[in-house]
């Protein structure tokens, strides 16, 4: 017999060796508003399938917890792709990004003809066949040889490709019905689980939606975002024209001695795309119906703003202007004055920790060509401090204002949309794990936070991974809802990005305790790195973009 400590019920049960989770579930009657549909097994995400042959503590999840939400998430798209396959024969299906509260889905027929709403009609009605059929998802563990030659067999030379790069001895891959499919972490017990999604057509694919994260029971709200979507496709169109779609390209090009070459493309993407900008900023500049003058930049924690700020001011004075710049960060109100959160914390994301009276008066008096002193807040006293610095906007200057508040219309609507340029950056995560496995854009920000944190000796790995949460909601309430009211969109992940971090961030996560609730999302991470084949930074330059996180820039603060 072994013990199983419930953390949910703060209880001890006893079960013969190899009881499943979902059989410990009666057991234990977990109360919860939602359906159980995985665990955290010491500190482990865990499919309910899961059997225990030793004492372990276990926490059961419903879907409103991240990791309920990737094992839901994964099954759903396997649920998709075999539908899919069955309703249309022939045909490949790629999950491609994240987007308005869904999935983006490409499909491509076997006979190449369009993808038509009647397609898509058809795939769910099937997708709703295989649900009332309560079908088994089942894993199976073998030699990495076998798994390759079953996936030869199907056509899948993407996962093909992966697994005869990522150096493992044994892996995993699961079947649904006859279709069998790879998914780097578990799923759920069966089709039944799979009761809220929809399917809807969108940019000539297909939109997978999935439950709310707050209220499972429905839908998430459908936001229309073609301005991302156009962001997201850009990123494609160059992994296609370089052959780089999946990890397993990846590996295969760095292992034929390309990584080199790689981080220099990866380079001049980022910095033909900020040169762009620069033109764009310079061209509006010169308007003589509508001249702009101020340069609104935005985007959530560890995008890089810092570094594109300081890339796009070089570039704008190749094009004949002067940058001038302050953050929305220097009007702070003062720590007292600051929101707290429902905890007593200070809410440091909140709109009105800003005083955007104050910072909107000066910015009318710089845009009227008055000299203004702006101040500097002081982190340490919690204070803002007005130290001599002055700007003025004179012939030839441009206003840089950058802040996660810019892109919101209350913090300028006294000023002329005619004369502000409006920049949304952020990480479109460059490549896929295969073509249904696609990487978190937010992996990346969470990775580089990681090991900028730890290098500078700002937070531990578990102080950062215990934060990342209250960051997330505090992106989603006050940065993503005004990311679409950007005039462009810079995506500053980097193409290698995920095979240059891992040596940087696999000895960091691997320094999490496993003692700790911070270890499900260490030891996450440390699983989807392992599949990439490191790249180190050496030939990475010090104005790089991704040096502001693993050390060694010259533009970084």
């Amino acid at each position: 017999m072994i013990t199983i400590y419930c953390k949910n019920t703060d209880s001890w049960e006893s079960f013969p060796e190899g009881t499943s989770l979902l059989e410990m579930l009666d057991t234990f009657k977990v109360e919860s508003r939602f359906p159980i549909i995985s665990a955290r097994v010491n500190n482990v995400s865990q499919g309910l399938k899961y059997r225990a042959f030793n004492s372990k503590n276990v926490e059961f999840l419903d879907y409103t917890a991240a990791s309920g939400r990737r094992i839901y998430t994964r099954s759903l798209c396997f649920l998709l792709t075999k539908a899919a396959s069955e309703a249309l024969p022939g045909c490949r299906l790629y999950m491609e990004h994240s987007i308005s509260n869904g999935y983006f889905c490409n499909l491509h027929k076997a006979d190449d003809s369009q993808l038509t709403e009647q397609d898509i009609c058809s795939i769910r009605a099937k997708m709703l066949e295989l649900v009332e059929q309560d079908i088994q998802f089942r894993r199976f563990d073998v030699p990495t040889e076998e798994a390759v030659r079953i996936f030869e067999a199907q056509g899948s030379d993407d996962k093909v490709r992966l697994l005869k790069t990522c150096g493992e001895v044994y892996s995993n891959y699961y079947m649904l019905g006859d279709t069998a499919d790879f998914y780097y972490g578990r799923l759920l017990p069966s089709t039944s689980y799979l009761k809220v999604w929809d399917l809807m057509p969108y940019q000539q694919g297909m939109l997978l939606r999935v439950p709310d994260s707050e209220n499972p029971n429905i839908v998430a709200p459908f936001v229309d975002q073609p301005k991302t979507f156009e962001m997201f496709s850009e990123n494609l169109k160059w992994n296609i024209i370089m052959n780089l779609n999946t990890v397993g390209d990846l590996n295969m090009a760095c292992q034929n001695g390309q990584g080199s070459e790689l981080i220099q493309v990866s380079e001049a993407l980022q910095e033909k795309k900020i040169v762009q900008i620069a033109e764009e900023i310079e061209r509006r500049y010169n308007d003589p119906e509508n001249p702009m003058r101020v340069v609104l930049i935005t985007g959530p924690s560890s995008s890089g703003k810092t570094t594109f700020c300081k890339r796009l001011s070089v570039q704008i004075k190749a094009c004949g202007l002067r940058p001038i710049s302050f953050s929305t960060d220097d009007y702070f109100v003062d720590r007292v004055k600051t929101p707290k959160l429902p905890d007593g914390s200070y809410d440091f994301d909140n709109f009105d920790t800003v005083d955007h009276d104050a910072l909107q008066a000066d910015l009318l008096k710089l845009i009227a060509g008055e000299t203004v002193e702006v101040p500097e807040f002081n982190f340490v006293t919690g204070l803002r401090e007005y130290k001599g610095k002055k700007l003025k906007l004179e012939k030839g200057t441009v206003l840089l204002l950058e802040g996660i508040h810019a892109l919101n219309p209350r913090l300028t609507d006294k000023v002329k949309d005619e004369i502000k340029f409006k920049i949304f950056i952020s990480t479109i995560t460059g490549i896929a794990i295969d073509n249904h496995n696609w990487i978190p854009t937010s992996d990346n920000r969470l990775l580089r936070r990681i090991v900028r944190d730890y290098n500078k000796g700002a937070f531990t790995p578990v102080q950062t991974i215990s934060q990342w949460p209250n960051v997330r909601k505090a992106e989603e309430k006050w940065i993503y809802p005004y990311q679409e009211n950007a005039d462009v969109m810079f995506n500053s992940a980097y193409l290698i990005e995920f095979a240059v971090m891992r040596n940087h961030a696999e000895p960091i996560l691997a320094s999490v305790p496993k003692n700790t609730p911070e270890y499900c999302e260490a030891h996450r991470l440390l699983k989807f790195l392992h599949y990439f084949n490191p790249v180190p930074d050496k030939e990475i330059p010090a104005t790089s973009l991704i040096r502001e996180f693993v050390g060694g820039s010259s533009l970084a603060k």
